[in-house]
């Protein structure tokens, strides 16, 4: 994206989700990837999804960007925030102006409880923000679900990433991993819920509005807000420094 000689506008980063012996990125493995595989399936194939499967790591929080490209892109204020900037991209630039890029050999974050008791938090709350924002964004391109449709969805897709667990055993063995299938499908089993929760959601809310405001509106509704904001920073680097 710096590369002055590129045409890149945003370069989305991923890397291995592994530390301490173990394979993580549970919900990237088990919830995004079947699921999108579930949804070809069910709806057939779409532009939009062939575009998030080729996202290696689709829900890593690195990317960089030239600045122009914030001003007129919606981000959502959930989980689906990863989700949502791709698919702002999407309708915003040609594919040949993105790319991704392998940051670090090994790198490692928070990791998230499962939250089976409590869809309200940790990666429960992150697979139904994550599930409604691939919904609305096929429902933005003509895609009609219904109560039907998700359970088809979600039938389809816990056939699918059941049949993934055994794909990461094996990955993890090879690499000197280890990997608990057994916590693997509780896993999967709390999405396959989550997906008809968040298809319920979708459904019962129509006029949800996930988004936050682009910089554009921002500015068009106040007009001195950037102004406001550089003498705020320049007050605290003051103050600060």
């Amino acid at each position: 994206v710096a590369n002055p000689t590129f045409n890149y506008a945003f370069c989305k980063g991923y890397y291995a989700r592994a530390a301490n012996g173990k394979m993580h990125g549970r919900v990237s493995r088990l919830l995004v990837t079947p699921l999108v595989q579930a949804l070809t399936k069910t709806v057939g194939h779409h532009d939009y999804l062939q575009y998030i499967d080729s996202f290696r790591y689709p829900l890593a929080g690195e990317f960089s960007f030239q600045a122009n490209v914030i001003k007129d892109i919606r981000l959502p204020s959930d989980w689906g925030l990863e989700i949502g900037v791709l698919s702002e991209l999407n309708r915003n630039y040609s594919n040949n102006r993105l790319c991704q890029v392998d940051i670090a050999d090994s790198y490692d974050h928070k990791h998230q409880d499962l939250s089976l008791q409590n869809d309200e938090q940790g990666l429960s709350k992150m697979s139904i923000d994550i599930s409604k924002s691939l919904f609305r964004k096929l429902a933005t391109n003509g895609v009609v679900f219904n109560s039907e449709t998700f359970r088809s969805i979600k039938a389809t897709y816990y056939r699918v990433a059941l049949d993934f667990v055994e794909t990461y055993y094996n990955d993890a063995k090879m690499n000197g991993l280890s990997l608990d299938i057994h916590t693997e499908e509780k896993a999967i089993e709390m999405f396959a819920q989550n997906i008809i929760t968040a298809g319920n959601s979708f459904l019962e809310h129509p006029m949800e509005q996930p988004f936050m405001p682009s910089w554009n509106r921002v500015v068009s509704a106040k007009a001195d807000i950037l102004e406001a904001l550089r003498t705020a920073v320049s007050k605290d680097m003051a103050e600060y420094a």
